[in-house]
């Protein structure tokens, strides 16, 4: 069956019609837009009572439950897409498309996308139970019991395992034998053009003076695509800063991009639209702190959106850039003037302990672990002076980008200040794939696990790391090496960042189809968004969000709810995503079969 990527606008409009005559009815009879809105909730209306009627021949009653349950949500998302209270909100009104499409308005099918078409191709056919993945599927206990019914299952959960290990073996670790050959090798290069030896490769602080930040010096070590360099040259154009450390270099295939370190070179390789944007907005004014920290700081260094626990941020660098980094307007080069005076950190420490509702203090920045020992010691000293502060968290990436920072001075400051039952010391990092996990990282955790810390992870979900199965590869690695999934940030942000963003109906669909097959264990990550200025939404919970509109170009825009709207009457936020189209075929041009991902349109 050809897919919606491959129809032309005039096929997309003739799909729409046929998922549902009904609605093609109601929008070429009415004489205006607004008595069509009329009918069609009159319409939405008929099919909510049908659905759960236990009258035969009802609309619904001889669909499967699957789908019955599919139909609800769709007409709920179709509904709040044409109300007049989200045309106000967003100034779109996808009915009135709809409505010149189907009364054959000439230039109609020009104002629309085929994200559009394709969008509502999909709302309508789940309206009308024809989405097709569980409409004429049986319920395998309903078939037989016992242990026949266990033989059957276990059948079908074998078969479930043998799918995740065949996805997975397409995504390598870098643990496995032939990664690691290959990063040696990259690694006695790097040594043998900078002059140095083992002892300097295992000394971090020989990487921090080494850090890479020259197009000329990074194209000696390792063969660039043309894309590549075309965004560096952009970079140094317009004054954007990368860094790479040797250590994380020599996770990159030296011989040019490849499956196996795509994901690697695009968190610290920026392309030309990332900096042409970036400029743009610097020209224009525009505020890139999108998540609102400023709005959220009660005092110099301190960024607040929860009770019990803040931000302390005392140094705005890291050893190296990632492009994807939602600081990215305050991160510096480590060249420039980075750490916060002993003075306003004092200051920022004092107000915590006048503020005795802090339990928990998360150390971050930039990445707090490129300061100095001495200064890390000073800095948790004086915060566990303070006797409401439970815990502080460190958040840092250097167990991925510099894992030899890891030292006995630096593990034995970490250690003197976790007591148990009394004050812990955690560390929250960044792998983002599995192929960060190297001999080297995993070394770093143990000394850390060793002084008895625990470790925990938040991954990006980025276009890098969301192909099927990929996050679960990494949820797996991590897990074995010691370190627990906590958080999967959806990506979202500015335009700059728009290479990296996934439709969050990919993380919901990760979420349910994907990880939900792993151990409990293994999954413990919880699928967030994180909300400007108000804090993180869990995703899963569907009171927390709901889509409010579709754009011409097929994007989703979604209306979130704060945390604590059921404590306080607080403001909501709008959030416009990237097109399912449009990730779709990005997929099929890297390669992917985009029918893995055919029920993608059915989150919301």
């Amino acid at each position: 069956m050809k897919s919606v990527i491959a129809m032309t606008k005039g096929e997309l409009v003739e799909k729409l019609w046929q998922a549902d005559p009904q609605i093609k009815k109601i929008l070429k009879n009415s004489k205006h837009v607004e008595e069509a809105r009329h009918l069609l909730f009159d319409y939405f209306n008929y099919l909510n009572r049908s659905m759960f009627n236990m009258k035969p021949d009802t609309y619904y009653s001889n669909m499967n439950i699957t789908e019955k349950r599919n139909a609800r949500e769709c007409i709920r998302v179709f509904s709040n897409t044409v109300r007049t209270e989200n045309e106000y909100l967003t100034g779109f009104s996808p009915l009135t498309h709809l409505f010149d499409l189907a009364q054959g308005k000439p230039g109609a099918l020009e104002e629309v996308s085929e994200a559009f078409l394709s969008e509502y191709v999909f709302l309508f056919q789940g309206i009308t139970g024809k989405a097709g993945k569980h409409s004429k599927s049986q319920d395998l206990f309903q078939m037989t019991e016992g242990r026949e019914a266990a033989l059957i299952r276990s059948q079908q959960l074998d078969n479930y395992a043998s799918m995740i290990r065949r996805y997975m073996r397409r995504y390598r670790s870098g643990m496995d034998r032939s990664a690691v050959k290959q990063h040696n090798a990259l690694r006695e290069r790097i040594l043998a053009y900078f002059g140095a030896g083992e002892e300097d490769w295992r000394n971090y602080l020989w990487h921090l003076k080494h850090v890479i930040r020259d197009l000329k010096v990074l194209r000696e070590l390792v063969t660039l695509e043309a894309d590549e360099v075309e965004g560096l040259e952009a970079a140094k154009e317009y004054g954007i800063p990368f860094e790479i450390t040797p250590y994380y270099l020599s996770l990159f295939n030296r011989e040019g991009r490849c499956d196996a370190d795509r994901q690697i070179r695009a968190q610290v390789l920026p392309s030309v639209r990332y900096c042409r944007r970036v400029a743009e907005s610097r020209e224009r004014g525009i505020d890139l702190d999108f998540m609102g920290e400023r709005s959220t700081s009660p005092i110099d260094g301190i960024t607040r959106r929860y009770p019990e626990i803040l931000i302390l941020k005392p140094y705005n660098s890291c050893p190296q850039i990632c492009v994807y980094c939602q600081r990215n307007w305050e991160v510096k080069a480590m060249d420039e003037k980075v750490l916060m005076s002993r003075k306003k950190v004092r200051e920022a420490i004092d107000w915590i302990r006048e503020h005795g509702g802090i339990n928990e203090v998360l150390v971050t920045g930039g990445d707090p672990l490129t300061m100095p020992n001495d200064y890390i010691d000073w800095l948790l000293g004086e915060i566990a002076k303070i006797d409401h502060v439970e815990r502080i968290r460190i958040g840092t990436r250097t167990p991925v980008t510099l894992p030899y920072r890891f030292n006995d001075e630096l593990i034995s400051i970490l250690k003197k200040y976790h007591r148990w039952g009394e004050r812990e010391i955690a560390l929250v990092t960044h792998f983002e794939h599995a192929a960060e996990m190297t001999p080297d990282a995993q070394e770093a955790v143990r000394k850390i696990k060793d002084a008895g810390l625990n470790i925990y992870n938040q991954q990006v979900f980025t276009y890098y790391n969301s192909r099927r199965f990929e996050t679960c590869q990494l949820r797996r690695v991590l897990k074995l090496a010691g370190i627990d999934p906590y958080y999967s940030f959806s990506t979202k942000g500015k335009e700059e960042t728009e290479d990296f963003r996934v439709p969050i109906a990919r993380i919901l669909q990760e979420r349910a189809e994907e990880a939900r097959l792993l151990p409990g264990l293994v999954r413990t990550d919880e699928p967030v968004f994180n909300v400007p200025r108000l804090g993180k939404s869990q995703l899963q919970a569907w009171q927390d969000h709901e889509v409010i509109m579709i754009t011409p170009d097929g994007r989703r825009v979604y209306r979130f709810y704060s945390w604590e709207v059921r404590l306080v009457t607080s403001r909501d936020y709008l959030h416009t995503d990237v097109p399912i189209y449009g990730y779709l075929k990005r997929l099929a041009t890297d390669g992917e079969n985009i029918a893995d991902y055919s029920t993608i349109w059915y989150y919301f």
